[in-house]
């Protein structure tokens, strides 16, 4: 596996707890009605062009980018638009969706949906990225920030490496590392498809040592490619941060306020590596994608290939039910996730796991007064003071946030985790971003 790499500054390591990595990908079936959100993207929402009445096909463009940094929105279902109205997402208010009525599984009869592995890529990089960008494709490690913008750097700037992010640190997940093990032809092809828009000649895919199956597998699917390595990475949460994958990768260091490029980088994760794949090769837009349903006392730990607009109550009955136990359900990992308000919250672009929480689990403990025992300044992998910026987000002192560069902090939660006060830092730290971020918008 050659060399364990990792990042230098901070990091933990919670348990893994990957109960799913066993459980093959499972094709759920259609729902009866699809919720399909409009602010499915890091960015500005997708503006609806259907109206009430309209039949669709899977496939079809229902809802057009409403900006520079935004993506279109296709059908993941046939039917009827039933309505377009607010309907609670995952952050858990109302939201305009398209709410539609599902009749026969139709697709557009531009999309390939045979299960025929094309591998010769025909398109140019100006090709290829227009594609990327009418199929509405997304970052699919939780971002979800448009793909194609990734692969258009400013003047001035130029990528040098792809780094395709394989690592899924964060714990319970296992979507991506069983994308890996069965969709791994189609990620390799898309990873040359990613290289090609951006005419770099190097990419490595990062994967942490604790999948050594997923590790052997795309080594050896890459054997004849010489441009493309596969790293095995030391379990250290959490290393699929961008900037933490790059020190690791390539050990160079994104300067604080910058982006990737700017270090000649270009990051995706092995999902979206895969969504560029079919929808360059097969011309299949982002429609659906595979979410891990897990949990301690989930019968049966599971990843599915689900439809955009699937309500999660479906995923959860399809693993074997809601535990009695239950004390809460998060969107994502425990880590970075958050807690979901209605089972009726539905599946969209970025949804990469749902987990199930037991009540013992889930409980909070009371907040007490801060000891001042470094923890969180020793575990944060951006080198921030924690304990300093969730105080300054606390009394509302903005400017104090910002001038500790509380915008740098990546959400990775690392510092409540061990923080033996139970402060909930995190929250505290999002609070102050959102702010400092309107504030810094303002000012321009």
């Amino acid at each position: 596996m050659g060399i364990l790499r990792t990042f230098a500054l901070g990091g933990i390591h919670p348990p893994e707890n990957k109960l799913s990595a066993n459980a093959p990908i499972e094709t759920l079936p259609v729902p009866k009605q699809a919720i399909v959100p409009l602010g499915q993207n890091l960015g500005a929402p997708s503006k609806p062009i259907v109206k009430k009445g309209d039949e669709v096909k899977v496939g079809q463009l229902i809802a057009e980018a409403g900006g520079f940094i935004s993506t279109n929105i296709h059908s993941p279902v046939s039917g009827k638009i039933f309505k377009i109205d607010n309907a609670i997402d995952g952050t858990g208010y109302k939201r305009p969706c398209i709410i539609i009525n599902v009749a026969d599984d139709v697709w557009d009869d531009t999309i390939d949906t045979s299960a025929e592995i094309v591998s010769e890529i025909k398109q140019s990089p100006e090709e290829i990225i227009d594609i990327i960008k009418n199929a509405g494709i997304v970052g699919l490690g939780g971002a979800t920030f448009p793909t194609y913008v990734k692969l258009m750097p400013p003047p001035g700037k130029t990528a040098e490496y792809l780094i395709i992010n394989g690592v899924e640190c964060e714990p319970y997940l296992t979507s991506d590392h069983r994308l890996m093990l069965e969709k791994g032809r189609e990620i390799i092809i898309g990873t040359r498809i990613l290289m090609k828009a951006l005419n770099v000649k190097k990419a490595f895919i990062g994967i942490e040592n604790n999948k050594p199956d997923a590790i052997n597998h795309m080594t050896e699917l890459v054997k004849s490619h010489d441009d493309i390595e596969i790293q095995s990475l030391k379990v250290q949460y959490p290393q699929g941060g961008e900037k933490q994958l790059i020190k690791a990768s390539v050990n160079r260091e994104v300067p604080s306020g910058k982006l990737p490029i700017e270090v000649g980088c270009v990051v995706q994760n092995v999902g979206t590596a895969f969504a560029v794949y079919e929808a360059v090769q097969k011309n299949k837009p982002l429609v659906e994608r595979v979410v891990t349903v897990t949990g301690k006392s989930v019968k049966k730990p599971s990843n599915f290939m689900v439809r955009i607009g699937t309500p999660i109550s479906e995923l959860i009955d399809a693993a074997d039910g809601l535990p009695e136990n239950t004390g809460k359900i998060i969107g994502g990992g425990p880590m970075m996730g958050k807690a979901i308000t209605s089972l009726e919250v539905p599946v969209v672009k970025g949804s990469s796991g749902i987990l199930i929480m037991e009540e013992g689990e889930s409980f909070r403990s009371t907040e007490g007064p801060c000891i001042r025992c470094s923890k969180c300044t020793y575990v944060c992998p951006m080198g921030l003071e924690p304990y300093l910026l969730s105080k300054a987000a606390k009394l509302s002192n903005f400017e104090m946030a910002e001038n500790e560069s509380i915008m740098d902090c990546i959400e990775c939660g690392s510092c409540q985790y061990g923080c033996p006060a139970a402060i909930p830092l995190l929250d505290y730290l999002r609070l102050g971003k959102l702010k400092v971020g309107q504030i810094m918008r303002n000012r321009k």
